[in-house]
């Protein structure tokens, strides 16, 4: 059965969705990763822990906290409405700051863990050669630490696509501003149109799997070279 326009309507919004967080976690969670990778400050385990509540959060309970925090009458909120923007729970720009707290550490943590594997010695060399922070990171870190980043852009954009229990409490079911592929699943399968179900879940499948085998060659491809040279 071909996808209805509501369905394709929710496809495009997902695809939408993951590319605007994906775009934000990289440039956010960068500094991040770096500072989690080479400060000796005693919050860096504070920190570290805050970023990876996520991964064993229940969404539920993120999604509710959220709610409140930016709602009317949440902080976040009443900031948000003195400017002039409104509350953003039941908007696209409420989904977009929910998934970038739900999707940080599967951003922060691939490229935190490259860093860390990189360690201080490439920026310390540059230094040498009077690079600047900003010529370091570009030309040196980033080359090095490419397969860090390809991993955590791979997964931040999977990982919003997934999302179901922060995305709807944040933003509800409402067609073509909040109604994603998760929640337009559910709503299938609320109306007993399994058919319809079917046909979201197995393109979520076949997407998954995609996304998996193109990481696992991704890391096989960039180990190579790695494995030839301890030969």
């Amino acid at each position: 059965m071909p996808f209805s326009d509501a369905d394709l309507q929710a496809i495009w919004l997902t695809l939408k969705l993951a590319a605007t967080v994906t775009a934000l976690l990289l440039i956010f969670g960068t500094p991040i990763a770096w500072w989690l990778a080479y400060s000796r400050s005693h919050w860096r385990r504070v920190v570290h822990a805050v970023v990876a509540l996520p991964l064993i959060l229940p969404p539920s309970v993120l999604g509710f906290y959220l709610l409140l925090a930016l709602g009317p009458k949440g902080p976040i909120g009443a900031l948000t409405q003195g400017l002039g923007l409104g509350t953003l729970p039941f908007t696209f720009a409420g989904l977009v700051v929910a998934s970038l707290l739900y999707s940080l550490p599967f951003v922060v943590q691939p490229i935190h863990n490259a860093l860390l594997t990189l360690g201080p010695r490439p920026a310390e060399a540059a230094a040498t050669l009077h690079a600047g922070p900003w010529d370091t990171f570009w030309h040196v870190i980033l080359p090095l630490a490419r397969p860090g980043f390809l991993t955590a852009a791979v997964l931040g954009f999977a990982h919003t696509v997934g999302e179901f229990g922060v995305v709807l409490m944040i933003g509800g079911n409402i067609p073509g501003v909040t109604q994603v592929i998760s929640v337009q699943i559910y709503q299938h399968v609320e109306a007993l149109d399994y058919t319809r179900a079917h046909a979201l879940s197995l393109t979520m499948i076949v997407f998954s799997f995609v996304v998996l085998l193109a990481l696992y060659s991704l890391n096989r491809t960039t180990d190579a070279p790695t494995r030839m040279g301890e030969r």
